[in-house]
């Protein structure tokens, strides 16, 4: 009975951690690859060249799934269209959860509606979606709606929502 007790409490501690949880990206990077070189972030793909930023930020909050992201000078690294975000003019963010974890755990993608980006590469987005119930290793990425990721939250913090 005491084992079974133990086990009950471990769960829900760990259920209560994450549905307590807020994650919090304090930078966002550009995608660092080669022309046709492929950098994939659990089953997405990365951008076909090279991007860059000059700053960013993420957060959510993994109990009610409210967030927001920003992005500045996310642009092209190289090419005839270096300096400019070329022809992607919106993007979304991707939570991924699970990212890299043992065989058994499903690893789970939720994207954001889209946001505008700027011919300078800004971006910003305050929004809600639905966290799967199991989150570990959150990873966030800024992709090209429906395809490619061509920058990442870096930076990452996780605090109780009391402490946030």
């Amino acid at each position: 009975m005491k084992r079974l007790s133990l086990l009950l409490l471990t769960l829900c501690a760990g259920a209560f951690a994450q549905a307590d949880t807020v994650v919090h990206w304090r930078g966002v990077e550009g995608v660092v690859t080669a022309p046709g070189v492929d950098n994939p972030v659990g089953q997405i793909h990365s951008g076909a060249g090279p991007w860059t930023t000059r700053n960013g930020s993420a957060r959510i909050d993994l109990a009610t799934g409210n967030g927001s992201f920003d992005v500045e000078g996310l642009v092209l690294n190289g090419g005839n269209a270096s300096g400019t975000p070329g022809t992607v003019a919106s993007v979304v963010g991707t939570l991924v959860c699970n990212a890299g974890s043992p065989a058994g755990t499903v690893e789970a993608t939720v994207d954001t509606p889209t946001a505008v980006l700027s011919a300078d590469g800004n971006a910003e987005l305050s929004f809600k979606i639905g966290v799967p119930a199991t989150c570990n290793n959150p990873l966030f990425l800024i992709r090209v709606p429906s395809g490619r990721w061509i920058a990442t939250g870096t930076k990452p913090s996780m605090s109780s929502k009391s402490g946030y």
